[in-house]
C-alpha cells in the first residue's frame, strides 16, 4: 500500500523552477531517503510533503488522502528538523506533551504518550531535565520524541543529525534505524551525508536540479548507477573514470590501455563510440593477485593515506587520476610501483553524451 504519493509536483520561487514534475511513491512502512548536494531540493520537497511551503502545480497524498492544500497538522505527519527547536523553559516532559495539552488530548493518554515516547527513546531520566543541561544526542533524542507522541502513520527528518559530532551521529543513526524496526511507521529522511542514507535507507532518491536521478535500493545504486552523476555522487572516494571509445570489437580502449568488456552486462547489449568507464577504488585488486585479473596495469602509488581499516592510494592511468582503496594491513608507501588488477564485470559505462547507464 502507497502510503506518500507526489505526483507532477512542480514548485517556483518566482521565475526559479526548484522542483520539476517530480514524481515519487512511498510504500508503507518503508524508510526513504533524498539524499543530494545542497540545493538540489530535498528539503524543499520534505517541506512540501509537510505542508510548510505551499506547491506550484500537481498533488500530495498521504495515505490516499488528499492533502494537497491542507494545513501541517491535518496531514498526519511527524516531523524532526535540524534544529532541535525545544522550549527551553519548558521540562523534557513539558516539551513532549505541549503540542498534546495544545491539541486539547486527555491527560491520562498524554502521560501514557510521553511514557512511550521517553521508553523506547530511553530518555526516561532525563524528563525533568531542562534542554540547556542535555547534550546535543539527548536533546535530538527529545526533538524525535516530540514527533513521537503525536503517534501518527508518517516521520519527516530533515537532515537531523547534522549538528552532532561523529561518534554522537554514529550512535544516533542506530538509534533511528532501531526506531524505524520497532515502529514500523513510514519515514521520510533528507540528508547530505550518504553514509546516513546507506545505512538507513530501504530506497533512495538521489537528487540533482530539482528532479530524482535514480530511485533505487542502496545496493541498486552503489552498483547499478543510472548516470555518471549518481556514480560520482556515491562512494568515498568517488568513483574512478575512464575516458575512450568501445570499438566494434566491445574493447574499451583509452591510450595504451585496452578493456575486453566481453562479460560486461549492458543494459541494451552493445555499445560503440566514445564513453566513459567507471571504476570502484575499492574493486582494485594490487600485487601479485591482479596479474590473474582479466585487466592488469602498472602505475606509481602518488599519495599514500592509511586509515588504519583501509588506506587510500592516489595514483594515474593512462593520464587519468585513479584512486584504490585497498587494505589497510597492506604496507604501501609514495614512490612504490603496483599491479593493478580490475574485472571488467564491477565497471560502469556511461554514454559520453548523455552520461546514461549502458
Amino acid at each position: 500500500m502507497t502510503s506518500v504519493s507526489i505526483q507532477n509536483l512542480d514548485l517556483n520561487f518566482g521565475s526559479v523552477n526548484v522542483l520539476k514534475q517530480l514524481n515519487l511513491s512511498i510504500e508503507e512502512g518503508e524508510f526513504l531517503v533524498l539524499l543530494g548536494a545542497s540545493g538540489c531540493g530535498k528539503s524543499t520537497l520534505l517541506n512540501c510533503i509537510a505542508g510548510l511551503l505551499d506547491v506550484s502545480d500537481g498533488q500530495i497524498f498521504i495515505n490516499g488522502k488528499n492533502v494537497t492544500w491542507a494545513e501541517p497538522s491535518e496531514r498526519g505527519i511527524g516531523m524532526v528538523f535540524q534544529s532541535y527547536a525545544l522550549y527551553p523553559q519548558m521540562t523534557v516532559k513539558g516539551n513532549l506533551s505541549f503540542g498534546l495539552k495544545n491539541a486539547r488530548m486527555p491527560k491520562q493518554e498524554i502521560e501514557a504518550r510521553v511514557a512511550r515516547a521517553a521508553e523506547i527513546l530511553q530518555i526516561e531520566p532525563l524528563l525533568d531535565r531542562k534542554p540547556g543541561a542535555l547534550s546535543g544526542g539527548q536533546r535530538q533524542r527529545v526533538a524525535i520524541g516530540r514527533a513521537l507522541v503525536r503517534d501518527v502513520d508518517v516521520f519527516l527528518f530533515d537532515e537531523p543529525l547534522s549538528n552532532l559530532d561523529a561518534k554522537l551521529r554514529a550512535e544516533l543513526r542506530v538509534e533511528i534505524k532501531r526506531l524505524h524496526q520497532k515502529l514500523g511507521n513510514t519515514m521520510i529522511y533528507v540528508t547530505h551525508d550518504q553514509v546516513e542514507a546507506m545505512t538507513l535507507a530501504d530506497r533512495i532518491a538521489i537528487m540533482r536540479g530539482g528532479l530524482v536521478q535514480q530511485l533505487a535500493s542502496p545496493d541498486e545504486i552503489y552498483n547499478r548507477p543510472a548516470n555518471k552523476y549518481v556514480a560520482d555522487f556515491i562512494g568515498s572516494p568517488a568513483m574512478n573514470f575512464f575516458e575512450g571509445q568501445i570499438d566494434a570489437d566491445g574493447k574499451f580502449n583509452v591510450g595504451k590501455l585496452t578493456i575486453d568488456l566481453k562479460n560486461y552486462d549492458f543494459a541494451d547489449g552493445t555499445a560503440k563510440g566514445e564513453h566513459w568507464l567507471g571504476y570502484r577504488p575499492e574493486h582494485v585488486v594490487l600485487g601479485e593477485a591482479a596479474l590473474s585479473m582479466p585487466v592488469h596495469v602498472e602505475a606509481v602509488a602518488d599519495i599514500v593515506e592509511p586509515m588504519g581499516s583501509d588506506t587510500l592510494i592516489w595514483t594515474k592511468i593512462e593520464g587519468h587520476d585513479f584512486r584504490i582503496r585497498t587494505d589497510g594491513q597492506q604496507k604501501v608507501a609514495a614512490g612504490d610501483r603496483l599491479v593493478v588488477g580490475m574485472d571488467p564485470r564491477f565497471a560502469s559505462i556511461f554514454d559520453k553524451t548523455t552520461e546514461e547507464r549502458v
